[in-house]
């Protein structure tokens, strides 16, 4: 029931009766008192699903045995040396398993490298229920499409993709979502499905890796990037804006492509766009802090001993999710470097002390204002 799940949940419960599963008890408690916990999703949206009995939350998995069909979004990180991390998928397959009746569907959303759903996913759940997948159970794959604090955005208009292991497996997952989503996009396989949400992502990381690697460029010739973007997306084909910022943020963008590289050297191939657009976005941090000490210094000042706040600490405008924030790495290197770093985003709570990181409020050397594509303005 994260920034995934919960949403999916609620557009279901529009149709039907929902139970939403999560390990962790406060989530659990707080979603059947009709209380969010995520910025974007409002209270009243989760209370008017549980008043009317169409939604409700548990962490009992042998529960899953009521549900005719089961849908999985949980995260998909990276282990060090940006090795794939599918520990949150396949605990789940086995919590689940003992507990899946006959004729289940059982869909991952979890963005995830070709093969996960029909290969290890399926492994584990046919072990643990005893029943065999495409027969005793169906089973698909359908990437998650959420844009999260966007208002405009809705679960209902975002078209689907959907791929089954054997097409009565996609036949049903189309069933399902039909229900909830207005354009279904099915696919051969769960494979290519699968292969869609890294292409979606892949896209995006390349991007915006080719414009931070532009304003570098263009900054050095006294353009300014920003006037160059601003014209060329009045082009009406054959372009689409991607903006420059201190880096990647966000559970997909910077984490999803190393999905690829890895299943792709199994096969022995390089991803040499992915790799190159990873070593682009993790270096811009250094170039900010770098731009930060030229400004003071262009005022006769030193790095060393300023009073620096950072403004914005999520990975997009007006969301409360920091995970892989780029702010993080630039709060230590500003560190690093003797700058005195405080932060303000009202969006994320003071539970960052906790994490070791400063205080609140502060004198601004350096605003960053959060843009459209989720980055921070340099």
């Amino acid at each position: 029931m994260g920034y995934v799940g919960l949403p999916v949940a609620l557009q279901f419960a529009k149709a039907g009766r929902v139970l939403g599963f999560d390990i962790d008890a406060q989530k659990v408690s707080r979603l059947n008192e009709g209380k969010s916990y995520i910025l974007h999703i409002p209270s009243k949206q989760i209370a008017a699903a549980v008043r009317a009995k169409r939604f409700s939350a548990t962490s009992d998995f042998s529960r899953i045995r009521d549900c005719s069909a089961v849908i999985i979004c949980v995260p998909t990180p990276l282990k060090k040396g940006r090795l794939p991390d599918l520990s949150y998928i396949l605990e789940t397959g086995r919590a689940m398993a003992p507990h899946l009746r006959r004729g289940a569907l059982v869909v991952l959303e979890s963005t995830t490298y070709p093969g996960t759903t029909d290969g290890e996913l399926r492994e584990v759940l046919e072990r643990g229920s005893g029943l065999r997948a495409g027969k005793g159970f169906y089973l698909a794959y359908s990437p998650e499409r959420e844009d999260p604090g966007n208002p405009k955005s809705h679960l209902s208009k975002i078209p689907k993709v959907v791929g089954g292991f054997t097409p009565e497996c996609r036949k049903r997952a189309l069933e399902l979502y039909g229900r909830v989503v207005r354009t279904l996009v099915p696919v051969a396989s769960c494979r290519v499905a699968e292969a869609v949400k890294l292409t979606e992502n892949i896209f995006r990381a390349v991007n915006i890796a080719m414009v931070n690697e532009l304003k570098i460029v263009f900054g050095a010739m006294g353009i300014d990037i920003w006037d160059v973007i601003a014209a060329a997306k009045t082009k009406p084909f054959g372009y689409m804006p991607f903006y420059p910022g201190p880096g990647l943020g966000g559970h997909c963008i910077p984490i999803d492509p190393f999905y690829l590289s890895w299943k792709a050297r199994q096969f022995g191939k390089e991803t040499r766009f992915i790799e190159l657009a990873g070593e682009i976005n993790t270096a811009m941090p250094e170039y900010v802090v770098a731009r930060v000490g030229e400004a003071l210094a262009s005022k006769k000042k030193k790095l060393r001993g300023s009073r620096v706040l950072l403004i914005g600490i999520a990975y997009k405008a007006d969301v409360d999710d920091d995970r892989e924030s780029p702010a993080y790495v630039l709060w230590q290197l500003l560190r690093k470097a003797g700058a005195h770093v405080e932060y303000h985003d009202p969006h994320v709570p003071i539970i960052r002390k906790s994490r070791g990181h400063g205080h609140l409020a502060g004198q601004c050397s350096v605003p960053l204002t959060p843009e459209s594509n989720g980055m921070a303005r340099t």
